[in-house]
C-alpha cells in the first residue's frame, strides 16, 4: 500500500513496472543490464482514486496517459534499476498529490469605484495633451 494524502491509498497490485534497456551513460554495461523502469498506473479503472482526482490526473498528465487511460512514467535518469524504480514511484506520488489539491474557485468581482473614477481622470488628462498637440485655428 502505497499512502498519497490523508484520503488516497494505493494497492501496490494496481502499478506495473517494466524494465528496460536504457540509453545514455553506462558503458558496456548499458548493452545488457535492463535498468530502465516504465511504470505504468491504469488511471481510468483505478478504484483507489476519487473521480475529481481522475479527471486532473489525467489532465495533468497530459501525453504520459494513452487513449486507454493509462499513465505511463519513464524512468531512466540513474544507472542503477532500483533508483530509477524509486524515482519513477516518487514522479507517480508527486503527479497523484498534485491532482489531490482542489483548484479554488474563481468568483468574478466589480471593480471599484474609485478605480473606475481614477480610469476617466487618467482619460480625460490624455484627451487634453492630445488636443493640446493640434495647430492653433488662426480664425478663433
Amino acid at each position: 500500500m502505497i499512502q498519497i494524502t490523508s484520503g488516497i491509498v494505493i494497492d501496490d497490485k494496481e502499478i506495473q513496472m517494466d524494465f528496460i534497456r536504457a540509453s545514455g551513460p553506462g558503458g558496456q554495461n548499458v548493452n545488457k543490464v535492463s535498468s530502465a523502469v516504465q511504470l505504468r498506473f491504469d488511471v481510468r479503472s483505478s478504484p483507489s482514486l476519487p473521480a475529481d482526482v481522475r479527471a486532473r490526473l489525467i489532465r495533468l498528465a497530459g501525453r504520459r496517459v494513452n487513449e486507454n487511460g493509462v499513465l505511463i512514467i519513464h524512468a531512466k535518469r540513474f544507472r542503477t534499476q532500483l533508483h530509477n524504480r524509486q524515482d519513477a514511484m516518487d514522479r507517480l506520488i508527486a503527479l497523484i498529490k498534485r491532482a489531490a489539491v482542489q483548484p479554488k474557485t474563481r468568483r468574478r468581482t466589480k471593480p471599484p469605484e474609485a478605480s473606475k473614477k481614477r480610469t476617466l481622470d487618467e482619460k480625460h488628462i490624455r484627451g487634453q495633451i492630445k488636443r493640446l498637440r493640434k495647430p492653433v485655428d488662426p480664425g478663433e
